[in-house]
């Protein structure tokens, strides 16, 4: 289907930043829609750039009116300073987004979620997640996809010590990263971008989730 609509919040991030890419560069959509909290600063006669107000995107909701969403929102607590401001960028403005966009008739939502997402889970980050994925997963779209990559690859504008020195471990021993193993492998922020993008141009109904290994395969 040519001449779509694509929307995508999070365009600044180490996934967003390369699926926006993606979707300006393809022949499949005519408009991409980036909503931010800051200019992404890049001229392409296809990116319609929306600085918003997340906290009240409902103002703005006319801009939801589009065929596909991309969200690839997502923070650190470094940055967010405490768990309730983490949760509401994890959170609460996905579903806020999502919620937007099925009103308005969108057809399908992509998400990038977490390898250990689980609603049940002790550990905060892992809960967040899985109460995100609940949350998405009972909003009425034709197509939901739910990512859960692994420990992502990629030039960060942070520096995070500890996915440095994992991806340190990886570049030299990637063969540990086989068999049973293989799901922690580590993966590139593009190539979960590529997988975003291929999965969207699929008429595959319903909610799926794809874990990092599965991933993998569709993006690289």
């Amino acid at each position: 289907m040519a001449g779509k609509t694509a929307l995508i919040a999070g365009a600044t991030g180490l996934i967003g930043k390369e699926l926006l890419q993606f979707l300006l560069n393809s022949n499949e959509y005519d408009k991409v829609i980036a909503i931010v909290r800051r200019p992404v600063e890049l001229d392409h006669t296809k990116l319609d750039e929306r600085v918003v107000d997340f906290e009240q995107l409902e103002q703005s909701k006319e801009i939801f009116a589009v065929d596909d969403v991309f969200c690839c929102l997502g923070t650190t607590i470094k940055k967010a300073k405490t768990k309730e401001a983490m949760w509401k960028i994890d959170v609460d403005y996905p579903v806020e987004i999502a919620r937007l966009a099925s009103s308005q008739g969108a057809r399908k939502f992509l998400l990038v979620s977490s390898m250990n997402a689980d609603s049940n889970s002790p550990i905060f980050y892992s809960k967040m997640k899985g109460k995100l994925e609940e949350e998405i997963k009972q909003i009425p779209f034709e197509t939901t996809a739910i990512f859960r990559p692994s420990l992502l690859l990629g030039n960060r504008e942070e520096f995070r010590l500890g996915e440095r020195a994992a991806a340190a471990i990886f570049t030299k021993v990637p063969f540990l990263f086989a068999g049973p193993l293989k799901k922690f492998k580590a993966i590139e922020g593009r190539t979960v971008a590529s997988a975003m993008y291929r999965v969207a141009q699929k008429n595959i109904q319903g909610v799926t989730v794809y874990p990092s290994e599965q991933i993998h395969e569709i993006g690289g």
